[in-house]
């Protein structure tokens, strides 16, 4: 066994590499990627200098256990938030749009339309057919004054 891991050679590396990231391709979930990733490294390594075996298997456990945390710092935003800031929060995403009523608000409460879906409003009582935009958003409730 010590004598095939001493043999471990550069090709040995990126056939490996290429087999994690094909193995990848059939069962998703980001993870025999970066192990894939990592023996491709040692393979691009082994062909500039030719490192012992150990130093082989010691690069590849290092880059393996460094390339998550170092994705995942990359692919986190600035603010902590992932492609879609509001995902969960729809309402908030209505904050500064512009409608206009179909039904009047009536004794400060009222729907709007919004694509597809009804939501419940308040803000001053106001006719059908005015422009209206939301303020704020509490919950499933939006607040409106006119535009």
């Amino acid at each position: 066994m010590t004598e095939m891991i001493a043999s471990l050679g550069s090709w040995n590396w990126l056939i490996f590499g290429f087999v994690l990231i094909g193995l990848e391709l059939l069962a998703p979930g980001i993870f025999l990627f970066w192990f894939g990733l990592a023996a491709l490294l040692v393979g691009g390594l082994s062909l500039v200098t030719s490192p012992s075996w150990q130093a082989q298997l010691l690069a590849f456990a290092l880059f393996a256990v460094s390339a998550v945390p170092l994705w995942r710092h990359f692919a986190v935003t600035k603010n902590g938030e992932g492609n879609s800031p509001f995902l969960n929060r729809r309402a908030e995403a209505l904050v500064g749009r512009e409608f206009t009523l179909e039904k009047p608000i009536v004794d400060g409460i009222g729907t709007v339309r919004v694509d597809d879906t009804l939501w419940r409003i308040a803000g001053p009582d106001t006719p059908a057919g005015t422009r209206i935009r939301i303020v704020s958003a509490d919950g499933v409730r939006l607040t409106v004054i006119a535009a």
